[in-house]
């Protein structure tokens, strides 16, 4: 019989980080994302053509890897907080919240059609929009 030798340590296979501590790494990286996405989200209020909804529901998500305390915040805030709830729970969207974000699209590509000169940027936005709207009204509503 042949004595093995012991594994060296450049051949065992690299250690698994258990998750917890992957998220504490990077922790910095979903607290900036979650801050520059809420930004974005806010100045879309004000900005026609920049969604507001999807920036506010990225900023959920990326708060709840690295901020315990905006996420909390943004599921408290009365205008927020059912939305994502719904969102998070079943992949839902209000009627109401459907309604808004087409009318608004709608209203941004007749803006585009009007003031865009080059013909396929206002179809390759609209293309855009039509596509979100088609996969936005495929959303369930919340129960």
């Amino acid at each position: 019989m042949t004595a093995h030798p012991p594994p060296d340590a450049a051949d065992a296979p690299p250690a698994r980080v258990p998750e917890p501590a992957r998220r504490v790494r990077f922790r910095w990286a979903w607290w900036l994302l979650a801050y520059a996405s809420l930004g974005t989200g806010i100045v879309g209020i004000f900005v026609p053509g920049l969604p507001t909804t999807v920036f506010i529901l990225i900023a959920a998500w990326a708060a709840s890897r690295g901020s315990e305390r905006l996420h909390n915040r943004l599921l408290q805030d009365p205008r927020f907080g059912p939305a994502i709830r719904d969102w998070q729970a079943h992949g839902a969207v209000s009627r109401k919240g459907k309604w808004m974000a087409t009318l608004t699209m709608a209203v941004c590509a007749g803006i585009m059609l009007w003031c865009v000169p080059l013909a396929w940027v206002k179809w390759l936005s609209i293309g855009c929009m039509t596509t979100v709207a088609a996969w936005l009204w495929t959303r369930p509503l919340p129960p």
